[in-house]
């Protein structure tokens, strides 16, 4: 068994040292913690963009965390699924934000407020 599944598996409190799933999670969890603020606070299109895809990549530490930890590979496979929405989501908005810029040549989230449909 190699070294990762190892620490992975390990119950918390087993060792001293030891990367357990609680690190995994909390490193999950400070991400997606600064992915939210990130979002919210700035208004810059591409901050937000990358913030959304922090968000993205602390879901997936989440679940790879917990699917080697009960040595399930059902996680890691919905990681997938979650990184190829994200490549998409990616591509969508990439896109947007060289129309919206072409438009207003700015990529300020509150001049875009007051859109019409």
């Amino acid at each position: 068994m190699d070294v990762l599944a190892t620490m992975l598996s390990t119950p918390t409190g087993a060792g001293v040292g030891l990367v357990t799933v609680w690190h995994y999670l909390v490193l999950s969890a400070l991400l997606f913690g600064i992915g939210i603020v990130g979002f919210l606070s700035r208004r810059n299109l591409i901050i937000m963009f990358l913030c959304t895809e922090m968000m993205f990549q602390a879901s997936g530490i989440a679940l790879i965390a917990f699917s080697r930890f009960h040595l399930n590979h059902t996680g890691e496979v919905f990681v997938i699924f979650v990184l190829t929405i994200a490549a998409a989501e990616a591509a969508l908005a990439l896109a947007l934000v060289v129309l919206l810029f072409r438009r207003r040549e700015t990529l300020d989230a509150s001049s875009w407020a007051e859109l019409q449909g």
